[in-house]
């Protein structure tokens, strides 16, 4: 079963995903959230390293960051699972109540992957 979200993250407008390469070297980067139950979301398109490197290996950190991917709290292991696209819809929801700017169609066209996040 999953665990709730942290609340170290919650409140923050950016969260710093570490993905592993298959090194085992982490790639963090700065990504808008969405948060539903005890999951979060994360859009992002389907050509981008994480994406494949969460499709190799599923297990992520998790850490509240500044918009340039400073972190500023604790980091959290999650595991990352790539949605179906039935599950698209209501991942962006989560995203497209926090975040204005993301209901903006144009700017957003080429987002076509969905991830979750479960705490373990």
């Amino acid at each position: 079963m999953a665990s709730e979200i942290p609340s170290a993250l919650q409140g923050h407008k950016y969260i710093s995903l570490g993905t592993f390469r298959k090194t085992g070297a982490k790639v963090a980067t700065p990504v808008w959230f969405g948060e539903e139950g005890n999951k979060l979301y994360v859009m992002t398109r389907s050509d981008m390293g994480k994406v494949k490197r969460i499709r190799n290996n599923p297990q992520v950190t998790v850490a509240a960051c500044t918009a340039r991917g400073k972190v500023i709290g604790p980091e959290f292991p999650a595991v990352a699972r790539i949605l179906p696209s039935q599950d698209h819809s209501r991942a962006r929801q989560t995203i497209n109540r926090k975040y204005w700017l993301a209901r903006l169609p144009l700017i957003w066209s080429r987002t076509d992957t969905y991830v979750e996040i479960s705490f373990q």
